[in-house]
């Protein structure tokens, strides 16, 4: 996840910022920070929480410059401490490095302990503190050149906004992993993880920031490199499933409409028998539109929303989603009681979560509850960003979807298959990772996920 917005060229940096990180909530719950630029000083101002709870006039105000760039966190490597808020800024001899980082660096504890081997120190538990360093070590005259030498040793997923002494970076990994895009306001480049925090400053959407890209924005204007010669790509089809807001674009497809169309081919592989279609809100809304446009049956909001609690799968600890579960949802008791309902979900990730609400829904009185979900079984971990790290809490990885069912408490239980979720996509299904369905990773991992992997098969 994370949420990561950067401005270059506009005397309100800052504040656009706080608004880009703001439509970026969703991404990030557990701290957010800003860095400006003014020409002459750098500024930061972090905080854990939310953006809205850690900015105010006066803050946004001292934040002063025309390049500014922020970040929302939601932790997949290092610790949920104060210590580990981006962006990431050091100073050093050469000026300043800032640093905002989504995705997950899988040769980071080999580089790190080579660096450490070598009298390097590290301040945070980040991966991302990596970049800041091995830029800090090269000695190119340009700093294009060292960019491209630093981030060619990194491994895994990266979609990163940086800023050196005042020229604003984007890049993304070389199998596009992580969405970035380009905008611009006012003759001003920005650059978002989402078009959603574009629409809401009215940047105009350029392009995506393509696989294997830097792109460097200073007084000269806006420079594309190549970091790599790859052409394949392996987007995470998660950000259609869960992550990215319905009204953002993301890699050219709209995530309303492909939720959809999600929700269309599930209905037509996995049709039921009942009398309403209700989705879990939020994320599931759109595929339960979906389903019941194809297969008829009305849909209706069985559950309603507290939009004041967070989104409970990005909470850092399972005590934290288990609370925030229960206080999350509400049923509609007159809306449920004596029906036969179809529940669509977007994932089953760890189960609990699924499990609670049926029982909420069973006290509710619903007569019958068949589960649809809009994403094949979640069998093994994501190491590029997505907080399931362990075959263990997976439940698909151990039991069947029967026995799934059981647990869960469903009268059936269906997924998506995994060709018709890709067929649902408007890109060609080999344009995206799929290794949390079927252990196929783009990436070359190291030892220590193999032998997890290996694990997890037996």
């Amino acid at each position: 996840m994370c949420g990561i917005f950067g401005i270059y060229g506009h005397k309100d940096a800052a504040s656009l910022t706080y608004l880009g990180l703001y439509a970026l909530q969703h991404r990030g719950e557990e701290s957010v920070g800003i860095v400006s630029y003014d020409k002459k000083r750098v500024k930061q101002h972090q905080s854990m929480g939310l953006v809205n709870d850690a900015f105010d006039e006066k803050t946004l105000k001292s934040l002063k410059g025309s390049t500014a760039l922020g970040h929302v966190r939601y932790s997949t490597t290092g610790s949920s401490t104060a210590k580990n808020i981006q962006p990431f800024l050091v100073k050093h001899k050469k000026g300043h490095i800032a640093i905002a980082h989504n995705g997950n660096i899988t040769n980071a504890a080999d580089i790190c302990q080579e660096m450490e081997d070598a009298g390097s120190i590290f301040q945070t538990t980040m991966d991302s503190e990596i970049i800041v360093h091995l830029l800090a070590k090269l000695r190119y005259k340009d700093y294009k050149e060292s960019l491209v030498d630093a981030l060619s040793q990194l491994q895994g997923a990266f979609s990163v906004v940086m800023m050196l002494n005042g020229a604003l970076i984007g890049a993304r990994d070389s199998f596009g992993i992580r969405p970035l895009c380009l905008g611009k306001l006012d003759g001003a480049y920005v650059l978002a993880s989402e078009t959603c925090a574009l629409d809401l400053i009215h940047a105009k959407y350029i392009r995506d920031i393509k696989p294997g890209e830097i792109v460097c924005i200073d007084k000269n204007g806006l420079k594309s490199i190549r970091l790599t010669n790859k052409t394949r790509s392996a987007h995470c089809i998660f950000e259609f499933i869960y992550f990215s807001r319905p009204d953002s674009d993301i890699y050219g497809e709209n995530v309303y409409l492909t939720r959809k169309r999600l929700g269309a081919q599930l209905a037509k592989e996995s049709p039921v028998k009942a009398d309403i279609v209700m989705p879990i809100p939020d994320s599931g809304n759109y595929a339960a539109l979906g389903f019941a446009e194809e297969s008829g049956l009305p849909f209706e909001a069985g559950m309603i929303r507290n939009h004041y609690v967070g989104r409970t799968f990005i909470q850092p600890t399972q005590h934290i989603r288990d609370f925030r579960v229960r206080v999350k949802l509400n049923p509609i008791k007159n809306v449920l009681k004596g029906k036969r309902i179809v529940v669509v979900e977007d994932s089953i990730v760890r189960g609990t979560t699924s499990r609670s609400r049926v029982k909420t829904l069973r006290e509710a009185g619903a007569k019958e509850i068949h589960m649809r979900v809009s994403c094949p079984p979640i069998i093994s971990p994501c190491y590029y960003g997505i907080d399931f790290p362990t075959e263990k809490e997976l439940i698909a990885s151990k039991r069947t979807v029967r026995q799934i069912r059981d647990f869960v408490g469903l009268d059936s239980l269906k997924y998506i298959s995994l060709d018709g979720m890709l067929e649902s996509m408007l890109l060609p299904g080999d344009k995206f990772c799929t290794a949390c369905f079927n252990r196929k990773y783009p990436t070359v991992l190291p030892k220590q996920f193999r032998k997890n992997i290996l694990e997890g098969e037996k």
